[in-house]
């Protein structure tokens, strides 16, 4: 099966079998907090009132949808899942002469073509490049011969539906589906075709990118490109990009780098065309780090350079707002983040401090522990703070290390 989004844009009415995706599900990795995502602007405006005020409870329930409103939904759910609207716009897109293109002609191409495989690993800027290029050819009949064996090259192709075969000189043969690529290299030389390449169904779908303007793209990128290196050896990689044609905003952004690298670029200043890569990285870090304390240790070991201390302070604070169950659900991580507050107490950063419990206090879940004592008079292992007396409720101060409470999952901070 196509992923959904690709269906939609595909450009015949059978998506091709032999396309395949990995489900999501499969890929191990956490993409998003449980408890929601959202900016830090959310914890500074949770300062304005006092978190009594958030309580919903005793307000009247009202009806969230009326049935007209459901009608209307269920017909804009049509609309967007009609493949054929897709299919159309892009194919509508495709058929203009490159001269022709408009800037959101360009990006539907991009959304389209990015998801195919002879795209993937290629940069945004390139890949958008290479849509203002391209030619749309179409081969009506199966057994249509495109390339002879020895014909000079001028062009590389992208098979965007059908199937294509090349049947090699030395009687091997090689069947390339939807997303595959053929053609020249990117170079300047002559290049032959080695073998014979013909369609194996009707109606096989094409984009062409000339020989010079393919070479022009992948080259100039090369050019385009800051490698950053220490002791001899590339650390990172980052590509200047413009985001509008007025040339104002523009600057570079992190493409590659290793993970020690990435980490390090968190509490470096970020490029106008690389706002979020804070946000970035703590959504995918799971990807290239065996364990979030490899972040955590560092931001508490830049935490006491005090020219680096807001920096760190707006990383832990993103972290905590848009991923609390990294902390919560990890004994380790809960450990560094009442390190990280005490931190917070002894540098008198009150203001910062209050957003870290508003954030923690804001995203936490309810979750029940039960405890087993082997007798009454064995200990509780944990103490407890507040009350009527006190004047606010009941929470947990300490809990013992390493003991039955702590394994059950109970924490300093929760309120009972």
């Amino acid at each position: 099966q196509l992923p959904a989004d690709l269906t939609k844009m595909h450009l015949t009415e059978n998506p091709h079998p032999q396309v395949t995706h990995v489900p999501s599900s499969q890929s191990g990795c956490s993409i998003a907090s449980d408890s929601g995502s959202s900016s830090l602007s959310d914890i500074y405006q949770a300062t304005e009132s006092e978190m009594g005020d958030v309580d919903l409870t005793g307000l009247p329930e009202a009806p969230v949808d009326s049935e007209d409103e459901e009608e209307e939904e269920d017909e804009d759910i049509d609309r967007t899942s009609d493949p054929l609207l897709g299919r159309d716009v892009v194919r509508e897109c495709l058929e203009k002469e490159p001269a022709d293109k408009t800037d959101d002609d360009i990006e539907q191409l991009l959304e389209f073509m990015h998801q195919l495989p002879a795209f993937a690993n290629m940069t945004m800027s390139v890949r958008r490049e290479l849509c203002s290029v391209m030619i749309f050819e179409v081969v009506e009949q199966a057994g249509a011969i495109i390339l002879e064996d020895g014909q000079e090259l001028d062009s590389w192709y992208v098979i965007l539906n059908g199937t294509v075969e090349i049947s090699y000189p030395d009687g091997k043969s090689e069947s390339l589906c939807m997303g595959n690529s053929f053609g020249i290299t990117p170079s300047l030389d002559k290049q032959y075709m080695n073998g014979v390449v013909r369609t194996k169904v009707d109606d096989c779908q094409f984009v062409c990118i000339a020989q010079q303007d393919y070479w022009r793209i992948l080259n100039h990128v090369e050019k385009n490109t800051h490698k950053v290196e220490e002791e001899g050896e590339i650390v990172m990689v980052k590509e200047h990009r413009e985001l509008d044609r007025s040339g104002t905003r523009k600057g570079h952004i992190v493409i590659k780098a290793t993970p020690e690298r990435l980490i390090m670029h968190l509490i470096e200043e970020h490029s106008i065309v690389d706002p979020t890569y804070i946000e970035d990285f703590l959504l995918t870090y799971r990807t290239f780090l065996t364990s979030p304390l490899e972040v955590g240790n560092k931001l508490l070991e830049w935490f006491t350079v005090d020219s680096l201390r807001d920096k760190v302070t707006r990383v832990v604070l993103l972290w905590v707002n848009n991923h609390f169950n990294d902390f919560e659900g990890d004994p380790a991580m809960t450990r560094f983040l009442e390190e990280f507050e005490k931190n917070l107490e002894d540098t008198k950063m009150k203001g910062h401090l209050r957003l870290l419990n508003i954030a923690c206090a804001a995203k936490a879940k309810w979750r029940q522990i039960t405890l087993q004592k082997p007798s009454r008079d064995s200990p509780l292992f944990f103490s407890l703070l507040g009350g009527s007396d006190k004047g606010f409720g009941i929470f947990v101060e300490t809990v013992e290390m390493g003991s039955k409470a702590a394994e059950a999952g109970l924490k300093r901070g929760d309120q009972v």
